[in-house]
């Protein structure tokens, strides 16, 4: 099964406003799939519906060659889930989750052998209120890869987590994707997805907007380029001559030049020209932020009601 996920024309409604609509894709096996996109997008709502949590309204799904809305007992036990709201009772401690989630599974594992693959032995005995964020991810993901799933879910996996503890998480991500696993990621940060996945559906309004590997997308449609450097008392505005330049501002010493993906080299070989070398030339190269500022006019952190 090259495709273990399909998805054709999803449709979702709430008390009659529409929520995701016409989604379509399919998961390549043992890819990392982001979906990204503001909060209240449907992000979350999509992947609910792909695990038989939530209804559909239309259109066709396709997991692991189950439709999780008639057949999510049978999918549950070939998938894993780390849910955006995922908790623990406070008291619960690590080792007695891994052997409740177990049971739950019927998953035959051993739990000294869990805690040793996610370096959670030390905590066996912590309660979860005590763990931090990064620790309690740490747990969430041994919790959702009992029993090997061939499909794991991944809502929001790092908000709240510190800079330190997220790329530590993201490593952790990337060992299952080495394990064979395929993984969807559900995410509103634009750096993570752009670190972890192979490909990226952008989701806006509860549409899918566009859909490719992180690179593609920022070649095909972040078209702008920035350039920035202290003037120093250099004059500017010859710059506006630069080919692909279409702006030069300049605001508290910080020269700021707007145009297409061609200006750093036009832009340094005309400082040259002049004599002038600045120690802090820098550019700014498209994103997915930029590629959904492009498609939307709006900012991926703006929030929609859903």
């Amino acid at each position: 099964m090259d495709h273990p996920i399909t998805v054709r024309n999803l449709h979702k409604k709430y008390r009659g406003e529409t929520v995701v609509e016409n989604v379509s894709f399919s998961v390549n096996r043992g890819e990392i799939f982001g979906i990204l996109g503001p909060n209240g997008a449907g992000k979350t709502t999509t992947v609910e519906i792909l695990q038989g949590l939530r209804s559909r309204q239309g259109g066709t799904v396709d997991v692991l060659g189950y439709d999780p809305a008639r057949e999510s007992g049978s999918l549950r036990r070939k998938i894993g889930s780390q849910l955006q709201s995922a908790a623990l009772p406070d008291r619960m401690r690590v080792q007695e989750s891994i052997a409740l989630f177990s049971r739950a599974h019927d998953a035959d594992v051993d739990v000294d052998d869990v805690l040793e693959r996610w370096s959670l032995t030390e905590l066996r005995r912590r309660a979860f209120a005590t763990l931090s964020g990064g620790q309690a991810q740490r747990l969430f993901l041994a919790l959702a890869l009992l029993g090997n799933p061939e499909v794991v879910f991944l809502d929001e996996l790092t908000t709240a987590l510190d800079p330190t503890a997220r790329r530590a998480t993201w490593e952790l991500v990337r060992e299952v994707r080495d394990k064979g696993a395929t993984i969807i990621l559900v995410t509103h940060f634009m750096e993570e997805a752009e670190a972890l996945c192979d490909r990226v559906a952008i989701m806006d309004r509860g549409r899918i907007v566009a859909l490719d590997s992180p690179g593609r997308l920022t070649t095909h449609h972040g078209e702008e380029m920035s350039v920035t450097f202290t003037a120093n008392g250099h004059d500017p505005n010859h710059l506006s001559t630069v080919d692909g330049v279409r702006s030069v501002s300049v605001e508290a010493g910080t020269v700021t030049l707007e145009g297409d993906l061609s200006i750093p080299v036009g832009v340094a070989s005309a400082l040259a020209d002049q004599g002038f070398f600045p120690t802090d030339f820098r550019t700014h190269h498209p994103s997915l932020e930029d590629v959904f500022l492009s498609m939307t006019g709006r900012s991926l952190t703006s929030r929609e009601a859903s």
